[in-house]
């Protein structure tokens, strides 16, 4: 079970963050495995990154593992490695979107998160922007979708 996270600005934090925690609790209960994708490149990645360790710890459980995507390699996280690797259970660069311009990448590297996951997780407000973009994707894909905002 794949998973993927994306958005850039919340609204109503905590309505959102309740929203997460229901639905990683459901997935966590409900499939033997979970690798959850995610990026670090908005409030919404790092809600879900938190999230997602909170209910590993509450549920006790080491069904699933937490994969931070990076674009291309950032700076911040060859400064703190250590930090980053303590985090996240792995970390890695997407190999498509390390290829191309850095304002291409994060867009590159969302679709590739998208190929790779079985459930799609999305926060999206409005109808534009990177998010929806990443959203409508996965739409033509046809992958399985959640926009916790519907």
């Amino acid at each position: 079970m794949g998973y993927i996270a994306i958005i850039k600005q919340i609204d109503d934090f905590r309505l959102v963050e309740q929203k997460v925690e229901t639905l990683i609790i459901k997935l966590l209960n409900e499939h033997e495995y979970v690798e959850f994708l995610v990026g670090r490149d908005g409030e919404f990645d790092q809600l879900v990154t938190s999230a997602i360790l909170r209910c590993r710890k509450r549920l006790d459980t080491g069904n699933c593992s937490v994969t931070w995507v990076m674009p291309y390699l950032k700076a911040d996280y060859v400064k703190n490695s250590e930090n980053y690797d303590n985090y996240y259970d792995s970390v890695e660069v997407c190999e498509q979107s390390a290829k191309v311009h850095p304002k291409s990448a994060i867009q590159i590297r969302n679709r590739a998160m998208v190929d790779r996951s079985d459930l799609c997780v999305f926060c999206v407000m409005h109808k534009s922007g990177g998010a929806y973009q990443t959203l409508r994707y996965a739409e033509r894909t046809g992958a399985d979708i959640i926009n916790l905002l519907d």
